[in-house]
C-alpha cells in the first residue's frame, strides 16, 4: 500500500517590497529581504512590471560569482551581454538560465521601448560549494522551447525540473523545480515536490488560496514540508513555483557574489577589480570544460 502523501502549507506570507535596483529600476522584491533574507538554494526574487520606458535606465555592467541568476520574461524583451561580447535577447515568454559560476561581467537591458509593458522576473539561485567556481553557462530558451502542460484549467509552462514526465527547459546544476502556472477562475493545481525541498510560491496575478492561504499578487509563500502542493483559485490566478533541495552549507554574501567564506569574497573582489573575473577561454555556450 502507497503511503499517504502530505500537502504542504503555507509557512509565511511575505509582502513583496517596492525598491530601486541596477540604474534605478523600480522593483518588487520578497526573497532577499529582512522578511525572507533566503530560502536555500534560492538567495533573491525580484519582479519588474513597468512601461519599457519606465525601466529604461535598466540594468548596466555587473559581476556574479559563485550563483545562477535566472532571468524569466513574460512580456517585451531583455537584451543581455557581457564583457567578452556573449550576447542575446529574450523574448516574451522566454527564460535566460545563467551560471556565473566562476565569474560573468554582464549587463542586462530592456530591448522593447516607449510605453510596450515590460514584464519579468529574475530569481538567484545558489550553488555548492563544488560548483561555485564552475565554467560560466548561458541558456537562452525562447517562449517555444518551454514545454507547456495542458491540465483541467491549468497552463503549466515548465521551466526546469520535471512534471509529469516532461522536462524543464534547462538543465540545473542543482535539483531545481521551475514552474509558471496560469489557473482558470474556479481550478485546482496539485504539484508534486519532493519531502525535504525548500519551496515556495509567488503570485502575481489575480489571487486565490495557496497551501490553506488566501494571497493575492507580490505575494511569496513559503510553503511547509511536506509531498505536494495544492492552490485553487475561484477568480482566476498566475504564479511561479520553486523549489530546490537544500545545500546547506554557509551563505557569504556580498552583492552579486555569493561564496562559503569571507576570505572568498575578498578573492571575487580582488578579481573583478583587476578585470581577471571572466575567463575569456570560457565557452559560455556549452555545458563542458
Amino acid at each position: 500500500m502507497a503511503a499517504a502523501t502530505v500537502a504542504r502549507t503555507a509557512g509565511k506570507v511575505v509582502r513583496g517590497s517596492h525598491i530601486n535596483e541596477g540604474a534605478g529600476v523600480r522593483v518588487c522584491r520578497t526573497l532577499g529581504t529582512p522578511a525572507l533574507r533566503n530560502l536555500d538554494p534560492f538567495l533573491m526574487l525580484d519582479e519588474l512590471r513597468l512601461p519599457s520606458k519606465d525601466a529604461k535606465a535598466g540594468f548596466p555592467w555587473h559581476p556574479h560569482r559563485g550563483q545562477e541568476t535566472v532571468t524569466i520574461v513574460l512580456d517585451g524583451r531583455v537584451r543581455h551581454e557581457d564583457s567578452l561580447g556573449n550576447k542575446g535577447v529574450i523574448g516574451p515568454g522566454g527564460v535566460q538560465w545563467m551560471t556565473a559560476g566562476r565569474g560573468i561581467v554582464h549587463s542586462e537591458m530592456p530591448e522593447s521601448t516607449g510605453d510596450a509593458p515590460l514584464w519579468g522576473f529574475q530569481l538567484w539561485v545558489n550553488l555548492p560549494k563544488k560548483e561555485k567556481m564552475c565554467k560560466p553557462r548561458y541558456q537562452d530558451v525562447q517562449s517555444e522551447g518551454v514545454p507547456v502542460i495542458q491540465q483541467a484549467g491549468n497552463q503549466v509552462r515548465v521551466l526546469a525540473g520535471q512534471v509529469d514526465g516532461q522536462h524543464g527547459a534547462v538543465k540545473t546544476k542543482h535539483p531545481i523545480l521551475a514552474l509558471d502556472v496560469k489557473m482558470d477562475p474556479g481550478s485546482t493545481f496539485v504539484q508534486p515536490i519532493p519531502r525535504g525541498w525548500n519551496a515556495f510560491v509567488y503570485v502575481c496575478q489575480g489571487k486565490g488560496v495557496v497551501g490553506g492561504s488566501r494571497v493575492s499578487n507580490e505575494c511569496a509563500v513559503v510553503l511547509e514540508d511536506g509531498d505536494r502542493v495544492e492552490t485553487s483559485t475561484e477568480e482566476g490566478m498566475r504564479f511561479l513555483l520553486f523549489g530546490g533541495l537544500p545545500i546547506g552549507e554557509p551563505i557569504v554574501q556580498h552583492g552579486p557574489f555569493v561564496m562559503n567564506s569571507q576570505e572568498e569574497i575578498y578573492q571575487a573582489f580582488a578579481d573583478y577589480q583587476s578585470n581577471r573575473l571572466q575567463d575569456p577561454n570560457d565557452d559560455v555556450w556549452t555545458d563542458t570544460e
